[in-house]
């Protein structure tokens, strides 16, 4: 088992803490409004609070203990993921094999290429109108837009690593006699491999920060609603509370999906030991 690179981990919070330390410092000496900039303990406060489930009425207090804690946190964490989840498979599940017939394929490619090329610069908030006259409301129109999002990052990097794989390799399998068939899922596919996953990374990136901007409009929960709600009613450390909870995800999800790189390709003599 991977040893923890602790002094790499105390070298990448140097920075953060320097940043948080003159932050607070800056609202302790009344530099800025708080409604503006609220300080690092109170975004901290009202994370905590965020996270928390309420506690129940007791009629010794005669009111909530705690009126300020919600229990949010997780609910709407997790249905940001869900649909993240939802929308990543279903765009990266049609992209790979798309992806790979457009590489293996000459004809295939030359057939969807420019409309691949016409879609991609098109940013998935862009469907935003569409998403709401085709799907309405709720998850439908938000996993749609998400799948757009993961859809072209898996689909180039496929499409590229099909056809960066070396020459030598295909000409070696078709001397042993090697179907089409086996060419394509031995051959090319594991090659091809260390790209796809590349794609997969940054397909998880973009996927998730589109669901922040379909929560903001289509949906009643989520990370992106209970921001724009703060918002509303001028929440600023709950807008940045939930803002870092976006961040904390975000950086969870990109160290297990280095991990899983990382175990999927050992065998890759370009990897670090």
């Amino acid at each position: 088992m991977a040893k923890l690179n602790w002094r790499g981990i105390v070298v990448g919070l140097i920075v953060p803490a320097v940043i948080i330390a003159v932050w607070q410092s800056v609202c302790s000496a009344g530099l800025v409004s708080p409604l503006k900039l609220p300080s690092p303990l109170a975004v901290a406060h009202r994370w905590v609070e965020y996270l928390l489930p309420a506690e129940p009425y007791t009629a010794e207090a005669g009111s909530w203990l705690s009126w300020a804690v919600s229990g949010e946190l997780l609910h709407d964490a997790a249905g940001s993921m869900y649909r993240v989840l939802i929308g990543f498979l279903i765009g990266g599940g049609l992209a790979l094999p798309l992806g790979i017939i457009m590489g293996a394929s000459k004809r295939v490619y030359s057939y969807l290429y420019i409309l691949i090329q016409v879609l991609r610069p098109i940013p998935p908030s862009a469907y935003t109108p569409l998403a709401m006259l085709w799907f309405g409301l709720g998850n439908p129109p938000a996993a749609f837009m998400i799948s757009i999002a993961a859809f072209f990052p898996v689909l180039i990097n496929t499409i590229t690593g099909v056809r960066q794989v070396d020459s030598i390799y295909l000409r070696a399998a078709q001397n042993l006699g090697a179907s089409r068939t086996t060419l394509l899922l031995k051959v090319m596919l594991p090659a091809a491999t260390p790209y796809i996953l590349a794609g997969v990374r940054i397909a998880i990136g973009s996927a998730f920060m589109i669901v922040i901007v379909s929560e903001l409009i289509a949906v009643p929960n989520g990370l992106g609603f209970r921001i724009n709600e703060a918002r509303e009613y001028s929440w600023t450390d709950k807008v940045m509370a939930g803002m870092f909870t976006i961040g904390f995800i975000g950086l969870a999800l990109d160290l297990g999906m280095n991990k899983l790189n990382n175990y999927l390709l050992r065998w890759h003599r370009g990897l670090e030991n």
